[in-house]
């Protein structure tokens, strides 16, 4: 059993205190003394030429500080790009610039075309309105195969064309596979969209920027996930800062889901804004603002391709994606079709031979980034589509086709280039059909016919590569920065320790579980334990908190500055015993001599290192603290097999979730609560895809689901209780804690198991012509592919 609030421990999380009792400290909780606020006139078009700015009337207005156009950015850099791709042909990506305001030209609705600093929000919006813009409206692009057969239409004047880049994977595998799906016994062809989504985490937006004239010091306030490389980013890119005079802070952030990892025009411009009108400047979005500001995820249009032999083996598999990049590169925006996606096609299965082709396209809508997952949900849903239409035309079970391909040696070198080091996909699959009942199904089909509804059952597998890693190898990929983690352990004379780490929490219960971790390796209580993180004046480094790599690789550099501090701890501990540190131990937070019953206590030793009367001083210093950087030397690789099972109205096209089920292995498990929670948000969010979310623009640029009236969110009566299992673990092979990562899991592994149980029903009821529905599974989409 796990020590009380030690590893393995469901410690309820202490952060829910505050949030529960309204305590949280958010950015928008942030005003500043002579704060100004600034409201962003953006565009109503998609794409048109900026002929014009008047700004006279709205600069007469009362309570007008100071408006700003692109004008004011000329010479200032533009929001830098993290992630750079080289095509399959050796050249690098098209980057055009992306100006903190529109110049020149707007190239979504939404883009900013002026900024009003006003005494208060109703100064500023009034202002805004009165703010009189001449554009000449263009045509948009919206379609990408449109995008890139069309070059008399481009997004980006200065570019030869509308397409990023053409990235082939692995490159060299391209003949081969080729010519495997050319003589394969059966290919299965699919062509399917994995749809745009807008992120909608429960806080919007805020930038609060401030500088200080007597120190030169900014200070920006922000709801990031990433506070250290918005530093450097737009201290370093944008604005010319120095680091050491830009702090970057991010207090309580109410979720992100990938869309606050990036640097965006609002944080730079409240930053620069501040230092020109002297004093605090703060904006906070609205969420129809979000809605046409935050950067989306998704949208992929794929064709895939997998040959078998005649036995069910795999042989080959070949993918053709467009992927929308909107009308700028956000910040990682590249990596997230490529490396975060082609390497995961292998999936849980031993193919041989594997090619991806991506093509990333401008359009004039907004930028799209990494949402919860990356590229694993896109892969993953590819893949386990293709497998369940293979199983139906070939006449197999889709479980018994799975267990058939699975990969059962580790570690294993996939042909896309990365290694999983351990996995137990057939342990995860007979786990699930255990929680699932998957052989009372028939039962349970047959009381629902009764009640005239067509049930179906769906499953799939997932892999996903967590932990982002090392940083020698994603920057021979293009990264732009370093991919390591750092930690800084402070011990108090009396006992308690300070963790500042560079990760940062915005729902995922860091500063429980992290404490968890740091309770277990000294054995003092893990209310002794505090956690620090969201301030660049605080942490060293850090590189935020995205691709669940938090405890793969901000705990393992936690462990290992607390491995320092012990190890000093028991030089002075061997001082105080009079024996050789080589025989100290430590446990339960009591330091003994091996062998004997000398001991001395953990705050005893704490209390010498700041109290130094009986102290080693000739050999070492004073105090107790130490810092640590990890550099994680692969990927971890978390998986799992889930289950679906649905109900669905013939006459309606309804589609109800009946039951969820989730086998996961995530390597070691630190609080097994917390992990159900992750787990249980991730399928909720992978539903929404599967049947409510989408995002729609229309052949002008007009985004038609810009509020919640028309993007449906999943709510409580579309989810059914999940039962979920994590006891399934292969620990990792390579990180001091032996975990995977469990917060994408959810949203990765549920889109497929949905949609496969969707189709499982209509086939089961005779409607053999429909072998695929895109997502979102709407009553209206369901209902027409039953009667087409």
């Amino acid at each position: 059993m796990p020590k009380d609030g030690g590893i393995g421990a469901s410690t309820k999380r202490r952060e829910d205190v505050r949030f529960l009792t309204g305590s949280g400290h958010y950015t928008d909780d942030i005003n500043l003394h002579g704060q100004a606020y600034v409201h962003f006139l953006r565009s109503e078009v998609a794409h048109g030429e900026l002929k014009g700015v008047d700004t006279s009337a709205a600069e007469a207005m009362d309570g007008v500080v100071r408006i700003f156009t692109g004008a004011d950015f000329e010479g200032i850099g533009g929001l830098p790009c993290g992630w750079q791709i080289t095509d399959r042909f050796g050249e690098v990506m098209q980057e055009p610039a992306h100006p903190v305001l529109a110049q020149g030209k707007v190239r979504h609705v939404g883009d900013p075309i002026a900024a009003v600093v006003a005494e208060s929000p109703e100064a500023a919006r009034d202002a805004a309105e009165a703010i009189v813009v001449d554009i000449k409206e263009l045509p948009a692009v919206i379609d990408m195969k449109e995008a890139v057969a069309n070059s008399d239409i481009k997004v980006h004047d200065d570019l030869t064309s509308n397409l990023c880049y053409d990235w082939g994977f692995v490159e060299e595998n391209r003949d081969a596979v080729d010519e495997a799906i050319k003589n394969a016994h059966h290919v299965t062809t699919l062509e399917l969209k994995n749809q745009r989504l807008v992120a909608n985490p429960m806080e919007p937006r805020v930038a609060v920027g401030e500088y200080s004239a007597g120190t030169g010091d900014y200070t920006l306030y922000t709801t990031s996930q990433n506070p250290h490389v918005i530093r450097l980013l737009m201290g370093a890119f944008v604005l010319g800062i120095p680091e050491h005079k830009l702090r970057v802070v991010a207090p309580d952030v109410g979720g992100g889901f990938g869309s606050k990892i990036f640097h965006y025009a609002e944080e730079a411009f409240c930053t620069f804004a501040a230092k020109a009108v002297r004093r605090p400047v703060k904006w906070t979005a609205s969420r129809s603002e979000a809605f046409i500001s935050d950067a989306q995820g998704r949208d992929h249009v794929t064709k895939i391709e997998l040959a078998l032999d005649k036995d069910g083996h795999f042989l080959a598999l070949r993918t053709d994606t467009y992927a929308n990049m909107g009308a700028y590169l956000s910040t990682f925006a590249p990596s997230v079709p490529t490396w975060l996606h082609g390497t995961l096609m292998a999936g849980n299965y031993k193919t041989p031979l594997i090619y991806v082709n991506v093509k990333a396209v401008f359009t004039n809508t907004v930028p799209v980034d990494a949402y919860r997952g990356a590229g694993r949900p896109e892969a993953t849903f590819q893949l386990e589509r293709v497998i369940d239409k293979a199983a139906r035309e070939m006449g197999i079970d889709p479980i018994a086709l799975r267990r058939k391909n699975f990969v059962t040696e580790f570690p294993y070198a996939t042909p896309v280039a990365v290694e999983y080091d351990t996995g137990d996909y057939e342990a995860t699959m007979a786990k699930l059909e255990e929680i699932a009942d998957l052989k009372g199904f028939e039962k349970r089909r047959a009381a629902s016919a009764e009640k005239g509804m067509l049930r179906g059952l769906g499953v799939n597998c997932y892999i996903e590569a967590c932990g982002i890693a090392p940083s020698n190898l994603v920057g021979q990929l293009g990264a732009r920065a370093g991919l390591y983690e750092s930690a800084t352990v402070r011990v108090n004379a009396t006992g308690g320790l300070v963790v500042m780490t560079g990760s940062h929490s915005h729902g995922q219960g860091h500063e429980t579980s992290f404490a968890q971790v740091i309770s277990d390796m000294i054995g003092v209580d893990a209310d002794m334990v505090e956690i620090v993180h969201g301030d660049t004046s605080k942490v060293p480094m850090g590189m935020g908190t995205y691709g669940s790599r938090s405890i793969a690789v901000g705990g393992s550099a936690m462990v290992r500055a607390t491995e320092k501090i012990i190890a000093k701890a028991k030089k002075i501990a061997a001082h105080l015993m009079e024996a050789s540190d080589s025989d100290i131990e430590l446990k339960d937070g009591q330091f003994t001599v091996a062998g004997t019953d000398k001991s001395v206590a953990w705050g005893d030793v704490t209390l010498a290192a700041y109290v130094p009367h009986n102290y080693p001083l000739e050999d070492i210093e004073p105090g107790l603290e130490e810092t640590a950087f990890y550099d994680p030397a692969n990927f971890t690789y978390p998986a799992g097999a889930y289950s679906c099972e649905v109900e669905v109205d013939p006459d309606t096209g309804k589609v109800t979730i009946a039951s969820f089920a989730a086998a996961d292995d995530f390597g070691n498990i630190v609080n097994p609560m917390i992990v159900d929670g992750q787990v249980h948000g991730g399928i909720g969010q992978g539903i929404g895809q599967a049947l409510l979310e989408n995002t729609v623009y229309d052949e002008n640029g007009q985004l038609l689901t810009g509020s919640y009236m028309d993007y449906a969110m999943p709510r409580a009566d579309d989810l059914p209780s999940f039962s979920v299992d994590h006891s399934c673990q292969t620990p990792c092979t390579h990180n001091p804690l032996g975990v995977k990562g469990c917060g994408e899991a959810g949203a990765i592994g549920s889109p497929p198991a949905v949609v496969n149980a969707v189709v499982d029903a209509l086939q089961r009821a005779g409607h053999t012509n429909v072998t695929h529905i895109d997502m979102p599974l709407s009553p209206s989409r369901v209902w027409a592919a039953m009667n087409s």
